[in-house]
């Protein structure tokens, strides 16, 4: 806790951030941390609960009244040390996590709940400003080795802690630079590569070895899984659940409909200075977002900086209440409106909509979208009825669809030989000791392409578990593996 009737004497202090109108006119980040006197102030927040529900609803289980009491009594360099200690990259969980911990809060019952993300935005920067995050070399080799297949959070959490246990740790990415979708998904005005750059630089400084731009596989120019079983003691499968949900409707195969990471990657990559043909662009355009979600949230910041003439996002499911039940829901994650900051610089939401066709222009735009049919629903018996009489037309000249993804590459299973769950999703439990463990011998698997599409901080959270888990393997006698 941090003061004794902090929670009575202070009110909640979110974050600064830039006005909209000022912040689409750059690709910059625009929160900036609260000061050390502001975060102070909220750490002091943090109450004398008895049960910090916050530390179950974090999926890394941070030591959050433990920081916030550190914080309170002006001991950032014990509250990094904390914070380090169950989660690997807490610069990124800071800016981009919807802050499940936040909902878990038990002052958050019958007031405004403790800023935990932005206390941990604050520790973390501190951190860097101070020099205190330095790279941690094990203090002797282990004579093992590690392939990681994938560079977003779950395979960095992985090679970092198997790094630092000793391990020869190298990971494999197809793309031109490390970071998964930290790096050419989410949007650089939620997340600065830069971040991501100086973390890098901290795990190659620990014995982390990156080979960018190499595909695995058995396709032509690929790495074959074999011969990563043939160089490596194990194998860490963290690439990812790449394959987007699509719409299959009449139309679908329209110029001008595309999927939301063809969109958001090529912007990231343009602001990165990388080389590669140019996305589709929503300058000037009519644009419709299909999702509701944070992928979808992006595509309409990412839309607005572009220029576009106008943003519309439609969501299946019905406009959620305000306000939760909290006496109801909590302390888990509730189903209630929320305002993105993209949602803030600009767009016009709608909800119970289904999309029944994509309209085709005429003459020379014949083979371009230049609209979108949908139509009402409504939800009873937890099924999707149509309205009738209620079909309608939107314009649309770029249609981007945010719905998800379902599993990973089924190519990446298939040339591993592993096997699937019902999802689609690499078999492996979780959990206890030598679980992520997938039907191959060596080979395991952890983020999203273990447990599907979710979050950063789960990805984290599952590299972190999948490295203890292969540590484990490989410290066996090998008549034991």
């Amino acid at each position: 806790m941090g003061k004794l009737t902090g929670f009575l004497d202070y009110p909640r202090q979110d974050e600064p951030h830039e006005a909209p109108a000022e912040r689409v006119r750059h690709w910059r980040e625009f929160t900036p941390a609260l000061d050390a006197s502001a975060a102070r102030t909220q750490a002091g927040r943090c109450m004398d609960c008895g049960i910090p529900f916050c530390n179950n609803g974090c999926p890394v289980h941070n030591l959050i009244p433990e920081f916030n009491e550190l914080v309170w009594n002006g001991r950032w360099r014990e509250a990094l040390d904390a914070l380090h200690a169950t989660n690997n990259f807490p610069e990124f969980t800071g800016r981009v996590c919807p802050a499940p911990c936040e909902a878990a809060c038990t002052l958050g019952i019958h007031a405004a709940a403790v800023g935990i993300k932005a206390l941990e935005h604050a520790i973390i920067d501190t951190g860097w400003a101070q020099g205190w995050v330095r790279a941690q070399p094990p203090r002797a080799a282990s004579g093992r080795s590690v392939a990681i297949v994938g560079s977003g959070p779950a395979g960095l959490a992985a090679a970092q802690q198997l790094a630092r246990a000793g391990h020869a740790v190298t990971v494999f990415e197809k793309n031109a630079r490390p970071g998964g979708l930290l790096r050419y998904g989410i949007p650089d005005f939620k997340l600065d590569k830069v971040l991501i750059d100086r973390r890098l630089q901290q795990m190659e400084a620990e014995g982390v070895a990156f080979r960018c731009g190499v595909a695995v596989g058995v396709a032509p120019g690929a790495t074959e899984p074999a011969r990563l079983l043939a160089e490596f003691d194990a194998v860490l499968l963290a690439a990812g659940a790449e394959e987007p949900r699509d719409l299959s409707v009449p139309g679908r195969a329209l110029d001008g409909v595309h999927f939301a990471m063809d969109f958001l990657a090529p912007q990231n990559r343009a602001n990165a200075g990388e080389p590669g043909a140019p996305g589709p662009t929503a300058a000037g355009k009519q644009v419709v977002v299909i999702g509701g979600g944070d992928t979808g949230s992006d595509c309409v910041g990412t839309s607005n900086r572009q220029g576009a003439h106008s943003v519309v996002q439609f969501e299946l499911l019905p406009q959620p209440a305000q306000h939760e039940n909290k006496p109801l829901v909590w302390p888990y994650w509730p189903i209630r409106l929320r305002t993105s900051s993209s949602h803030e610089e600009g767009c016009a939401r709608d909800w119970a909509v289904t999309t029944q066709a994509f309209v085709p222009g005429a003459g020379e735009a014949a083979g371009r979208v230049r609209a979108l049919r949908a139509c009402r629903v409504e939800w009873r018996d937890g099924r999707m009825h149509e309205v009738p009489g209620s079909v309608f037309e939107m314009p649309a000249e770029l249609v981007l669809l945010a719905l998800g993804f379902v599993h990973p590459r089924a190519s990446l299973l298939r040339d591993f030989g592993v096997a699937a769950d019902a999802r689609g999703n690499i078999k492996a439990d979780a959990g206890a000791q030598g679980a992520h463990a997938t039907s191959v011998p060596r080979v395991f698997a952890a983020g999203d392409a273990r447990r599907g599409q979710s979050l950063v901080v789960w990805a984290i959270r599952e590299g972190r578990e999948a490295a203890r888990a292969i540590d484990v393997h490989l410290r066996m006698p090998a008549t034991a593996r």
